[in-house]
């Protein structure tokens, strides 16, 4: 895991040196072990390092290679690289470091963007090809490691975060009306390439960028997520479905144990994060196996944590387990810290479940597992049976997830931020797209595309991210999400749904755990605000320091008279999201 950032300039100048440093400086949490820039000509490339794969000073990056005319800096794990790397030296190309760096650089060297598809792993890269003046830069399948772009006439410039991309100036820091509207009514989710930023736009995963040194780009998708099951497999009976789901997520733990001496695993307590606990042991993992869970107070008679179910895996299984309890003064207090550390704002209470519980787990050890993607991936969410059979699957799904209508949008808003209602749009024409015939499958499509990419998945490399920890999702390894994708949702649906992935579970979890309710990373005090939390978010949206001209004075006054009444369809507080967002921009000096 790593910070990259690089600029390409078009204009016959030598590339910002001095921006990248500022870029790549910000990046330091992402990065703690090493640094290093290279700039030659046009092109200039910044890299934070964590230590994980290969340990030794050849591994540093950003990587040159002068005999093949390539530099390079690369975010993320390539769990395949040894393979691959046996494949290339077949080919006669000769290595000098242990790990998945080098083996990218001479992957490309030999198949350009053909080896993107031979991949298995999470990744974000940028490959400069000094010979053609060209600057190569791709992002994996579902997105688990992001990639933010600035454009103008005169150059191009990334990085691993949106924060790190300010610090190189010349961005006004503008609110992009597009963006807003997705934050405000899709639940925080801001589908690429847009940002709440104007200016700053992020490369959509599963796609890859040519830019020359004139400016010209070409972008193209290299993955899509195909729904229906294949030719050979519509025989395939309830049995079949599920010994290929536990076949597949043994084969994707397994893999991503490599090169991880100590192993955590975040555990909820839910089928997803026990069923992780259960394959580690299968795969080999013993005295090692550190698990980790997190609670916080009470609150609106909702009860703030899941120890119960946790503390049954962690003695099934003996791990040595480490229980987090958090108090309403201490959200308060790294509330500020979580935002800051997000490289756009997000509004679920998991962020600083996530945040918190990463601080710990980072103490213990470098590398931890996640049951992100269970949920979008085989339809344990509640509005995939609403929108199964509906007259219209968009509406049904807009009503579902929608946090609020554009109606009420506009009403919120100040009227020169209600331009359209883009996020109905997006979500009416994502569901006209051809490739998934089933009504459910286009929600899961969209789910385990955009809302996995831009929610669970961005705020666990995020808040991990922010205390130098690695963390890998097995449930995103693009064989699980193709499998996923091709069982009938007659098998997903039943049973509160994950109905193939809970029966699969049987055969490795105690039945405790699955024929539980459902749960969640839960923070009461962030959804039935009261007492000091509330006093704190009156303060956010009402401090005339933190005006920008984005709210409906009034829809605060209406906000503010029942606190604990206005929850959006996902039962999440209104006010809590306009605070949400004040707070974000105020930490990035916006």
């Amino acid at each position: 895991m790593c910070g990259i950032a690089g600029e390409l300039r078009f204009d016959n100048r030598p590339a910002d040196l001095a921006a990248i440093e500022r870029i790549t400086q910000h990046l330091t949490a992402r990065g703690p072990d090493a640094s290093g820039f290279h700039s030659a000509g046009p092109m200039a490339m910044g890299h934070r390092r964590l230590k994980i794969m290969d340990l030794c000073e050849a591994s540093g990056q950003p990587m040159i290679d002068s005999a093949l005319g390539l530099s390079m800096v690369f975010n993320g794990a390539i769990y395949n690289y040894p393979e691959l790397r046996a494949e290339l030296e077949g080919l006669g190309y000769r290595f000098f470091s242990e790990g998945d760096t080098e083996v990218l650089l001479k992957g490309f060297h030999a198949w350009g963007e053909a080896l993107l598809p031979r991949l298995n792993g999470m990744f974000a890269f940028a490959i400069w090809q000094r010979d053609v003046q060209e600057l190569f830069i791709a992002r994996d399948r579902l997105g688990i490691k992001p990639l933010y772009l600035s454009r103008t006439g005169e150059r191009l410039r990334f990085a691993s975060s949106l924060p790190a991309l300010l610090k190189g100036g010349d961005i006004a820091g503008v609110l992009n009306p597009v963006a807003l509207n997705h934050y405000m009514s899709f639940h925080a989710v801001v589908p690429a390439p847009d940002t709440l930023i104007a200016g700053i736009e992020k490369l959509p995963p599963g796609t890859f960028m040519r830019v020359d040194a004139s400016g010209k780009a070409h972008q193209q998708r290299w993955w899509q997520l195909s729904f229906g099951a294949h030719e050979e497999e519509r025989d395939y009976t309830f049995e079949d479905w599920q010994e290929r789901t536990l076949d597949a997520l043994r084969a994707s733990v397994a893999l991503r144990q490599r090169a991880a001496v100590d192993v955590g695993v975040l555990l909820s307590g839910g089928v997803d994060s026990s069923l992780l606990v259960g394959l580690l042991r299968e795969a080999g993992a013993a005295d090692n196996l550190l698990t980790f869970s997190i609670g916080f107070e009470d609150a609106g008679g909702e009860r703030g944590d899941e120890f119960k179910y946790s503390d049954l895996i962690a003695n099934h299984y003996q791990t040595r387990h480490h229980q987090l309890r958090i108090q309403e003064k201490e959200i308060l207090e790294q509330l500020p810290a979580a935002f800051q550390a997000m490289s756009e704002p997000m509004v679920s209470h998991d962020c600083i479940a996530f945040y918190l519980l990463s601080r710990e787990v980072s103490k213990h050890c470098k590398v931890v597992q996640s049951g992100q993607g269970a949920d979008e991936l085989f339809a344990g969410y509640h509005w995939y049976p609403q929108v199964d059979g509906a007259a219209d699957p968009a509406a049904a799904y807009l009503a579902a997830f929608r946090d609020r209508s554009y109606e009420e949008y506009a009403e919120t808003v100040q009227a020169q931020w209600a331009k359209g209602d883009f996020s109905g749009d997006f979500v009416r024409q994502h569901f006209a797209q051809p490739g998934a015939e089933a009504a459910v499958d286009k929600a899961l499509r969209i789910d385990s595309t955009v809302m996995l990419v831009e929610d669970p998945v961005k705020r666990v490399d995020n808040m991990t991210m922010a205390w130098g920890l690695e963390a890998r999702v097995p449930f995103l390894d693009h064989n699980v999400a193709e499998l996923s994708a091709r069982i009938p949702a007659q098998y997903k649906l039943p049973g509160g749904g994950k109905y193939v992935l809970k029966e699969a579970s049987r055969k490795v979890i105690p039945a405790e755990v699955i024929d539980r309710p459902k749960g969640y990373f839960p923070v009461p005090g962030l959804k039935h605000l009261q007492g000091v939390t509330l006093e704190w978010v009156r303060e956010l949206l009402t401090d005339p320091s933190q005006d920008r001209g984005l709210y409906q004075p009034a829809t605060l006054d209406r906000l503010f008279s029942d606190p604990d009444g206005q929850l959006t369809p996902l039962r999440g507080s209104k006010l809590w999201q306009l605070a949400a967002l004040n707070l974000w921009l105020s930490e990035q000096g916006l």
